[in-house]
């Protein structure tokens, strides 16, 4: 869906155009802090502006503020429509742009986005991706930071994650953490307590900062990265590049997957009901945080 920017549009129309409207249940602490919303509105932003919309995001303090934010957005015709990220099962939502007719899209599988038009990064693969990268390094004991546990793609990456150590023979854990960096922290005490003689050799985090957070609590508890303990990050930032040591990721062109966001969100505004897209492939990168198991 590769587009140009239309030759007639005036001065006067991109002033008048409504924005695309993006909502986040996060602290503004975590908002601020995380990578991945930034890349993903810069992508969406560089498709939409040349049609004079502008992203307007609002970082909220739940999802009922969120279903409030919607409607009042669509009263005012604040917005020409909007992009469902972090969907949940059986998502209201869903229900609620479908009933005031906001044309939306999601950023989910298509299996939860109830026929609206969805970019999907596919979780699934990736977990197996980053499973199979560790397992190749002698891993055997594993553990798994998700995000909070109600939203589809924590409970996607969480369910693969234990079917494929449960095939496997693997042992696995699990944490939750808010994609903050001192839940990051917290899930790594916690793991590495549970079982101080037996516990996992190897962890993948949701995000960078929880991955950053697990790291610098890892050199603080006197577990060497990588001799002792093996760890993955999600989204690959510059972050993880830059961190000491270089944190070992799984990568994604974030800001693409935001182009196609706003290459989506276009076809609808004209009209059409595009096909789920599937973003490039998750790649396992790895840097310094990962290395053969320990006996």
């Amino acid at each position: 869906m590769s587009r140009e920017a239309p030759s007639g549009m005036d001065s006067a129309a991109r002033r008048i155009s409504t924005p695309i409207g993006l909502t986040l249940v996060r602290s503004s602490e975590i908002y601020g802090a995380e990578p991945y919303f930034h890349e993903l509105t810069a992508g969406l932003d560089r498709i939409v502006r040349p049609y004079g919309h502008s992203v307007l995001l609002r970082v909220l303090p739940s999802r009922q503020a969120e279903l409030q934010c919607y409607r009042e957005w669509w009263a005012a015709k604040a917005v020409a429509a909007v992009v469902l990220v972090d969907l949940t099962e059986e998502d209201a939502r869903v229900a609620l742009v479908n009933e005031l007719g906001i044309p939306a899209i999601s950023v989910s599988s298509p299996d939860l986005s109830s026929g609206l038009s969805a970019v999907w990064t596919n979780d699934d693969e990736a977990m197996e991706t980053a499973v199979e990268g560790l397992t190749r390094l002698g891993h055997e004991r594993l553990a798994h930071v998700s995000g909070p546990r109600g939203l589809a793609h924590s409970v996607a990456r969480r369910d693969t994650f234990l079917t494929i150590c449960k095939e496997r023979d693997i042992e696995a854990w699990t944490a939750a953490g808010d994609y903050s960096l001192e839940s990051g922290e917290r899930a790594l005490r916690v793991l590495m307590d549970a079982d101080k003689a037996n516990g996992p050799t190897a962890i993948i985090f949701d995000n960078d900062l929880m991955a950053l957070g697990g790291l610098a609590e890892a050199e603080r508890s006197g577990h060497q990265v990588p001799r002792d303990l093996s760890l993955i990050a999600w989204d690959d930032s510059a972050q993880c590049q830059l961190s000491e040591p270089p944190l070992s990721a799984l990568s994604h062109d974030v800001q693409r997957i935001g182009e196609m966001v706003g290459e989506t969100v276009l076809a609808v505004l004209e009209g059409q009901s595009p096909p789920t897209l599937e973003a490039p492939p998750i790649i396992f990168v790895p840097r310094g945080t990962t290395g053969v198991a320990r006996s």
